[in-house]
């Protein structure tokens, strides 16, 4: 039996599982918290460190197939388990380029592919010769996730707070809309999703809900889905590819960032499209034929987060009425513990127009809090 193994146990390896189960793999993860969304739904679960070359190795060295579920792992160690013959998707030098934003950034460029305009920071003394390149975003090399690593600069009275670690700066676009494409390649074939469209939580600077298909003409969606398998080949990347882009007011659609695995932009496809992104990912890493990826629906998704002011075990509030709602499918991350703004699970909406799937996603924000008890 096909052995594959995940490095890191969290939401999007759940998923994955739960997918997986009706396959004949045996799927084994490892992940550095013994009390991670994995943990809780298989036995194949070793605790252990991702960054950590011989945990790393060794883990792998057992599988047929190494995959991620996150972009900080051990890449020498991937490296060193494709020199030995083990299949290893995405590949570790794309994992490299992708876990930094300067590359991914220089990358877009070397490619001739359209992104924002940006340049390279180290010191203060960097900053200090961009002034004129503000207002912008400055972005860290690595280590930024769910809106951490990122913040606006949009005068020199900013630069108190600026990032002294090696970052960039990206100058500020006028946006229409953020959307995201979803796109798989394996040795047989590759697939695009449509676009989806993302609406943000401004202040924790992180996916509030989404839209899809996004609200494009179909010339903009086409382009977004072409500039996707555009990245996805030019990377020569086995695996899925989460390409998320802008919109500007002039209607250019512009790259912004990668991540080389299921993303939340894709949450929707589980019961939205004919295949899911978790499955679009376990056929193209075991190289099987990959599936449809139209919608057979309108759909929407809504992160559920931790509520302000709440730590501690969680509690749902408001989950009975919630799912009174029709067309609307819960999903927990297996999680007993809440933060402010930490992604605890997501809801999918189905529905046959835009402004019932809207009105379903402000219902449910108003009626689910995800809360403790013990603060």
């Amino acid at each position: 039996m096909l052995k594959i193994g995940i490095l890191g146990g969290g939401q999007l390896g759940q998923m994955f599982l739960q997918n997986a189960y009706s396959y004949p793999f045996e799927v084994y993860i490892l992940d550095p918290d013994s009390q991670s969304s994995c943990s809780k739904i298989t036995t194949h679960f070793t605790q252990g460190s991702l960054k950590d070359f011989d945990q790393v190795y060794e883990f792998g060295k057992q599988m047929d197939v190494v995959t991620i579920e996150i972009e900080t792992v051990n890449t020498d160690a991937l490296k060193k388990l494709v020199s030995e013959g083990k299949k290893v998707y995405p590949q570790p030098e794309i994992i490299e380029l992708i876990a930094n934003k300067r590359l991914q950034k220089q990358f877009f460029k070397d490619n001739h592919l359209p992104t924002a305009d940006f340049v390279l920071i180290d010191s203060q003394v960097d900053l200090e010769k961009n002034i004129g390149f503000l207002p912008a975003f400055q972005k860290l090399a690595q280590g930024g996730y769910d809106g951490k690593g990122v913040q606006q600069l949009k005068s020199a009275m900013d630069f108190d707070k600026a990032f002294t670690e090696s970052s960039l700066l990206e100058k500020k676009v006028e946006i229409e809309k953020e959307i995201a494409v979803i796109v798989a390649r394996n040795q047989t074939g590759m697939v695009a999703y449509e676009p989806c469209e993302m609406v943000f939580d401004e202040k924790l600077n992180l996916v509030d809900y989404l839209i899809a298909p996004a609200r494009l003409t179909e010339e903009q969606s086409q382009t977004a889905q072409n500039l996707a398998k555009t990245v996805i080949e030019k990377l020569d990347m086995t695996g899925i590819l989460a390409v998320e882009m802008f919109l500007d007011v002039q209607g250019n659609i512009l790259l912004n960032e990668l991540a080389p695995r299921p993303h939340n932009s894709g949450h929707h496809t589980i019961e939205a499209a004919f295949c899911s992104q978790f499955d679009q990912h376990l056929r193209s890493i075991t190289g099987l034929p990959l599936g449809n990826p139209l919608l057979h629906s309108k759909a929407g998704m809504l992160n559920i987060l931790g509520e302000e002011g709440y730590t501690g075990k969680a509690h749902y509030q408001g989950l009975e009425n919630a799912l009174k709602t029709e067309k609307v499918y819960l999903h927990l991350y297996n999680k007993h513990i809440t933060k402010p703004g930490r992604k605890m699970g997501h809801f999918t909406v189905l529905g046959d127009t835009y402004d019932e799937i809207e009105q379903k996603i402000q219902y449910l924000k108003k009626t689910l809090r995800v809360i403790s008890y013990e603060l």
